[in-house]
């Protein structure tokens, strides 16, 4: 039966017809357009942070606008907390992370929140600001998809989650009631230490290949790369990056090693090529971070770029960055997989940032470098028990991004806040190039412990250029004779707590505040906390049971407290043969003048371009801008880099708490804009109904500046 039309509805599809046929030719061309989505973490699984869109460019940014913003709650501290997740985007569902590590899912045009899962209420997260900040940062999340089964994966505490990524809840059918306990299946027994992980894992067909972030003092848990299936959570491979007997690298370790040395583990992400099924895996450091006295040896497969099958993880080739690794230079981004053209040829490369402001290149299917690779010797530690390696590998080409040396003519003649001349302390100090030993009076890190590349990545473009953002700021580091005989609880803690936690208790951006323990905690908490370590506080093996009486009471100052001496389990010292560490980490000191700034000359923060066919730079800018400092000084940033095919690279990741876009073949800053706390996150792009629009977690937090909470996503103005 034909069906008549009113009049009433005549005219409104007339009227939405005239509506059409008036908008403007490039608005319905652009309604036209396909979405496209920001499915994986840093963009795709090449890691490349890059996209293809350019609705939004050179021409054009200027007319950046808010388009909506969604705080998401849950702040645990007013400068503790944070947000370094790069959200994902998948057919207009934009998915993240709040500081508390619930999950979240919105509507990506309007910032309408759509479903959130609490950690707290499937017993996963004690609901305390030591529980949250114990948890890190999550900085982002893994998907998969069957038909309409749609998952999500995070680790929250030491459990890997399986979320629907429909509705948010649990998928009871993955593990043990949806999830998966991380520090079980690592070949002995990581109950009692802290295993997590910071940055999602990658989907390869039906399998999930996770990292973890591990302890990094003696007794922390080995990193092995473990890939479960998506649909159950049974572990389908294990790749011991602390290799036993009969496996390559074994006999770089000593013969026992491997039932209790720690770390080198994969806490930073990593590349997938999906139609060769390599998978691309940085590590970092063994533990103890500092001393390495009971791992005697270059340490494979530590501070290694890996490559491995990815459906068995079976090894196909390696490069070590840094041999029998005491300076904490972990491998801190995933690699960047692109194509370059080099001797004429195309090649598949894999690039690999470094906290030392190196680049390292490889062909991705053989591992040969693509540029010379050179090995130089380095100074010897004169640490009782400590051999350092006697060379490490410096690549000649790309040039460093960051500066190599330091004399005291990059000092500034400036006092700290405590109206201390710093050249005059660092005259005191040893310093000068890379690989100086640790020692007992002093050693200027430089780059620094976060200097070079940090976690925030690196970004590639279609035409064999990458793109880095770089710290220079200096740090002084430390160690001195552990005194194992130390009595009465303010010299215990002295000895053992106040390099992180500060002579007063007051704590700093890497260690909570302890005034008020009591107030927070049960005394028989923190004995185990204290016993086991977790994230970076090293497991305190060495305390006997009066020394650890005496600390909590000085801790409770003299508050009622129910603890038992001989109820926290005392665990044997995890170094070689039952020896023990005989040193400790005298804590992270920034160099820095009274007003925060790095006592060096600048610049302090950078981002470069590099073009990887020919291993030369295209240009290098100042990136950010410290309070009452000379215009173009730079400053220490986390947090990494978008590029786009508007010709764009959008970057915040500054102290100034600032969101740019540069032009990416010059480095001309464009746009700017002021935000309401620092994007130390690495920004996503997607197009929905034609509109571009850029997201950038704003969680502030990191060098003291203020937490926040939200979700900022930015699209063109009409013209």
């Amino acid at each position: 039966m034909e069906k008549r039309v009113s009049c009433g509805e005549c005219l409104a599809i007339l009227s939405l017809w005239v509506a059409i046929i008036a908008a403007p030719t490039h608005s319905r061309a652009a309604a036209s357009l396909p979405d496209v989505d920001w499915p994986v973490y840093l963009g795709d699984k090449s890691s490349s942070q890059y996209s293809a869109l350019d609705q939004i460019n050179t021409n054009n940014v200027n007319r950046l606008e808010v388009a909506w913003i969604y705080r998401t709650g849950g702040l645990w501290s007013e400068t503790q907390a944070q947000i370094q997740t790069n959200p994902l985007v998948i057919d207009g569902v934009l998915y993240g992370l709040t500081p508390r590590i619930n999950v979240f899912a919105l509507d990506a045009t309007s910032g309408r929140k759509l479903w959130q899962f609490d950690p707290a209420q499937h017993g996963t997260l004690v609901d305390d600001e030591s529980a949250a900040r114990s948890l890190g940062n999550a900085r982002g999340l893994a998907y998969w998809r069957d038909g309409d089964d749609q998952r999500l994966f995070v680790v929250i505490g030491s459990k890997l989650h399986a979320i629907n990524a429909t509705d948010g809840g649990l998928v009871k059918s993955f593990g043990e009631q949806g999830s998966v306990d991380l520090r079980k299946g690592l070949g002995r027994d990581a109950s009692s230490v802290f295993v997590g992980a910071t940055t999602p894992g990658v989907v390869y067909k039906d399998l999930l290949i996770q990292g973890t972030r591990v302890g990094e003092g003696a007794g922390a848990a080995p990193g092995h790369i473990r890939a479960y299936n998506v649909r159950t959570g049974e572990l389908a491979w294990i790749f011991h990056t602390i290799p036993q007997p009969g496996e390559f690298g074994y006999d770089t370790w000593p013969k026992q090693a491997y039932q209790y040395a720690g770390g080198a583990n994969s806490w930073a992400g990593m590349s997938l090529d999906e139609e060769r099924g390599m998978v691309f895996i940085p590590t970092g450091s063994a533990a103890f971070d500092f001393w390495g006295g009971d791992r005697v040896g270059k340490n494979l497969f530590a501070n290694s770029l890996l490559a491995l099958n990815a459906a068995t993880g079976e090894r196909l080739w390696h490069f070590q960055t840094v041999h029998h690794d005491i300076w904490d230079k972990d491998l801190p981004a995933p690699p960047n997989l692109l194509q370059v053209e080099h001797h004429g040829k195309t090649i598949d490369a894999v690039a690999q940032v470094t906290k030392s402001g190196w680049l390292f290149v490889f062909d991705r299917l053989t591992g040969e470098s693509l540029f010379p690779i050179e090995e130089r010797l380095v100074p010897k530690s004169d640490l009782a028990g400590e051999k350092a390696w006697l060379t490490q590998p410096v690549p000649l080409k790309p040039a460093p991004f960051t500066r190599q040396t330091l004399s005291m003519k990059d000092i500034r003649d400036v006092r700290d806040s405590d109206g201390n001349s710093i050249r005059e302390q660092v005259s005191k100090l040893t310093m000068g190039k890379p690989f100086i030993p640790f020692d007992e009076k002093g050693v200027v890190m430089f780059p620094g412990f976060d200097g070079g590349a940090e976690w925030g990545g690196a970004a590639t473009s279609p035409d064999g250029v990458i793109y880095v953002n770089a710290n220079e700021m200096p740090w002084v580091a430390s160690l001195s004779m552990l005194d194992t005989e130390v009595q009465g609880g303010q010299d215990v803690y002295r000895a053992h707590c106040s390099a992180c936690h500060g002579k007063d208790r007051q704590g700093d951006e890497r260690s909570p505040a302890l005034g008020g323990l009591h107030e927070r905690y049960a005394a028989q908490d923190v004995a185990s906390l204290v016993r086991a370590g977790r994230g970076f506080m090293p497991a305190n093996t060495m305390l006997n049971d009066q020394q650890l009486q005496q600390l909590l009471t000085y801790l409770w100052q003299n508050e009622p407290m129910n603890w038992q001496p001989n109820s926290v389990e005392q665990k044997e010292s995890t170094a070689s043969h039952g020896k023990q560490v005989p040193y400790k980490f005298n804590g992270y000191h920034r160099l820095v003048d009274a007003r925060g700034n790095p006592a060096t000359t600048p610049p302090w923060g950078t981002l470069s371009a590099i073009d990887l066919n020919s291993g030369e730079y295209l240009w290098q800018v100042p990136l950010g801008q410290m309070p009452d400092a000379p215009l173009g000084s730079g400053a220490e940033n986390y947090g990494g880099p978008l590029v786009t095919a508007g010709d764009l690279v959008f970057i915040a990741a500054t102290r100034d708490e600032m969101l740019r876009a540069f032009n990416r073949h010059t480095g001309q800053l464009l746009w700017q804009t002021k935000l309401p706390a620092g994007g130390y996150a690495t920004p996503a792009t997607y197009r929905i109904g034609g509109e571009q629009y850029v997201v950038l977690a704003t969680g502030g937090g990191k060098m003291g500046t203020p937490s926040f909470d939200a979700y900022i996503a930015f699209r063109l103005t009409a013209p």
